[in-house]
């Protein structure tokens, strides 16, 4: 790994890997999946390679990924997401596309037992818009 990403890159990218997961979970509540969802989607996250898998090896601690709503966990998260494509075009671009496929294999990983419903579906849509909107 040549690259040396900053404290402050390294904290995007796991506010955007685990918040796309938590995101994904806290709209899958209301079909009563959201551990499984979760659970999943951080052992997929958690099984990424390369300099975003060392990355994503350490939880964003003491960053919370809750929030009062799915809406105010969005605020945060697809913002990050987008950012996180950003940083690493520039500083990282052979990266880039391994963090966009770790994310969308942690997104189908959460979702993989059973077919997501319209308000899960539209999360995952939000959350690759803002991953492709780098």
């Amino acid at each position: 790994m040549s690259v040396t990403l900053s404290d402050q890159d390294k904290t995007t990218l796991r506010i955007a890997a685990y918040g796309a997961v938590t995101l994904l979970s806290a709209a899958g509540a209301a079909s009563g999946s959201p551990h499984k969802i979760a659970t999943n989607g951080s052992i997929a996250l958690g099984s990424a390679t390369g300099l975003v898998g060392h990355v994503l090896a350490d939880y964003p601690k003491g960053k919370d990924l809750n929030g009062r709503s799915v809406a105010e966990i969005a605020d945060r998260v697809l913002p990050a997401l987008t950012a996180a494509m950003s940083l690493l075009k520039k500083q990282a671009p052979e990266e880039a596309g391994n963090f966009r496929s770790t994310v969308v294999t942690a997104i189908a990983s959460a979702t993989h037992q059973s077919q997501p419903g319209p308000v899960v579906a539209d999360m995952i849509h939000k959350i690759t818009n803002a991953l492709d909107a780098a």
